[in-house]
């Protein structure tokens, strides 16, 4: 039994290896070479621990090695790279991948010959149904042509970029295909044939662009368009390319079409030196492509540069500048970053105050039921986060239906007020349920720590005749602010970067008058990272990614001082 246990691990362990390795190649020959070399480097590190007899307690560490590398230090890693690139909307693929775009995209074709080629594609059918095996006839200058279903010539992953079919004179009742023979009943003639035979197949007519018998299949001719002819050429023994266009009348129909790109190399002398590079020409102007800032350019007769594809590129320092440089990005990103201290700090500042008032009326042993009112105090921070933001929301501060603007508000004789259009009250509603939200965890820790000080020292002061706002001056507020200061700057980084509360309550709104980017009043540092990367009219990843490697540099420099803070105290009791 336990051989065949032995036997079963290593099996398990040669399975994952092999998937894992499988996985790494996968992601370097699809370009993502990084991700695809860190999966390997794990997988090797992971088989040195297991092999390695002196390695032993480090096979324990393996799920947390695993975590660690993908979902740790990949993404610090990915961040910090994106930030130097254009990565987002128009620049999400490689240059390679763009190269292929412009070259093979049926998008970046011509017609040649507006007169439609005239055609008559025959499909096999199972039980009466149409099915994806067919065979395209075309007649061309009074000649038949055929062809079968083009196969994928160039593809990048699963997606395939360019189908390919060749086209075969008819010039008898039969042809042979690629070892397939086709049989046309009853003769080879474009407009008699009415049925192709072969190797137990029989193909009927389905589409045809002059037959309006036919019309009632143009349902499934448009499905074969979608999933095979849309990225197809087929290619006549005399080298012209023919494919599928939309006419314009509205329907599909075949043409005679050109590349309007092609790839050649030129000499050319770059710093004294004559050097051969690559250049893409545009085949109807002869002028080659400009490639500038990880994008492609066509040039029209008037010299305007036309954005064609991007690709993703290193820019430097380009992205981390434009915060301080252009005016347009500059104004709303130190708006969003001012009103992100003075979030956080308002909350921090209002929620202690609060916690700590309510902290020091349950510390009063004399109170009677203070485990119910420190209950009902404690149901805030209980209650899950989303649904008192949405309570907040919709309940309470809702501009038509909330119970301020309905019934407070009019029973006082005032005026409903904008609270989510109006900046200055969006505001105010973000600070107002932030500090509902956490005051009671400041009543939590101030209650912990008012109960650690020591009786003897409001002896003392009692005996020095102080009173009670003078013991609280000089001894319950000092020693009360060495314990729980550090967490007073924990919980100002937590919400410096507290995006739930913004994303739900206002969205960040109301938006921001005259600003390029999606920012919004109420947005914070971090949500407006978020609206850069995922909304808006497009995605900008490596912008977004700048911001973020600031927001870490800011937090991090309140941990500093957190870690600063909590040191000298440490060393003042130690003292």
């Amino acid at each position: 039994m336990r051989g065949f246990l032995k036997i079963f691990l290593w099996l398990v362990i040669a399975i994952v290896n092999g998937i894992l390795f499988w996985g790494g190649v996968y992601l370097i020959q699809n370009y993502y070479f990084e991700l695809g070399v860190i999966i390997i480097s794990a997988l090797l590190l992971i088989d040195f621990f297991i092999f390695n007899p002196k390695c032993y307690p480090y096979r324990y560490t393996i799920p947390a090695l695993i975590f660690l590398f993908l979902l740790v230090l990949y993404p610090i890693y990915f961040t910090i790279k994106t930030a130097f690139t254009n990565y987002g909307t128009g620049h999400i693929f490689t240059r390679q991948e763009s190269l292929e775009k412009i070259l093979y995209d049926p998008n970046y074709t011509y017609v040649v010959d507006k007169k439609p080629i005239n055609f008559k594609i025959f499909t096999t059918y199972d039980n009466f149904k149409p099915t994806e095996d067919f065979v395209l006839l075309f007649n061309i200058n009074n000649e038949t042509f055929i062809g079968t279903v083009p196969v994928p010539v160039k593809q990048r992953g699963r997606e395939i970029l360019l189908r390919e079919g060749k086209l075969y004179k008819l010039s008898t009742s039969k042809i042979n295909i690629n070892g397939n023979v086709y049989e046309f009943i009853p003769e080879p003639s474009f407009s008699k044939i009415e049925k192709i035979i072969s190797t137990n197949k029989i193909y009927k007519p389905l589409y045809s662009l002059n037959d309006n018998n036919l019309e009632k299949s143009s349902y499934y001719f448009t499905l074969l368009i979608q999933k095979f002819l849309a990225n197809a050429e087929y290619i006549t023994p005399e080298g012209k390319i023919i494919s599928v266009k939309v006419d314009e009348d509205g329907k599909w129909k075949f043409f005679t079409i050109e590349r309007l790109y092609r790839l050649t190399y030129e000499d050319v002398e770059e710093n004294g030196k004559k050097i051969t590079k690559m250049v893409i020409i545009n085949t109807k102007t002869n002028k080659p492509l400009i490639e500038e800032e990880g994008s492609f350019y066509d040039v029209d007769e008037n010299g305007n540069k036309i954005f064609l594809v991007g690709y993703t590129a290193c820019v430097g320092f380009k992205n981390f500048s434009r915060i301080f440089t252009d005016e347009r990005i500059s104004s709303p990103f130190f708006k969003i970053f001012l009103w992100t201290v003075e979030w956080s700090l308002f909350t921090v500042l209002f929620s202690f105050s609060i916690g700590l008032a309510f902290a020091l009326v349950l510390n009063n042993r004399k109170l009677k039921g203070r485990n119910i009112y420190r209950t009902l105090l404690i149901i805030p921070w209980a209650i899950p986060y989303f649904i008192s933001v949405l309570t907040w929301k919709n309940g309470i501060f809702n501009e038509t239906y909330g119970i301020l603007n309905k019934i407070i508000l009019p029973y006082l004789g005032l005026n409903p007020i904008k609270w989510f259009n109006d900046p200055f009250w969006a505001k105010v509603i973000c600070i107002v349920v932030n500090t509902w939200l956490t005051f009671p965890y400041m009543m939590t820790i101030s209650l912990g720590a008012l109960q650690s000080i020591p009786d003897d020292l409001y002896e003392a002061a009692a005996i020095d005749g102080a009173g009670k706002l003078s013991r609280f001056r000089y001894v319950t507020f000092p020693l009360l602010l060495s314990i729980i200061a550090p967490l007073l700057i924990s919980s100002f980084a937590y919400t410096f970067n507290n995006f739930t509360l913004v994303y739900l309550l206002t969205g960040g709104g109301p938006p921001m008058v005259g600003s390029t980017t999606p920012a919004g009043h109420t947005d914070i540092l971090i949500s407006y990272v978020y609206k850069l990367a995922f909304e808006g009219r497009g995605q900008e990843f490596g912008f977004a990614s700048a911001i973020s490697i600031l927001i870490f540099f800011l937090v991090a420099g309140i941990s500093l001082v957190n870690f600063k803070i909590s040191g000298a105290f440490e060393e003042v009791r130690g003292e």
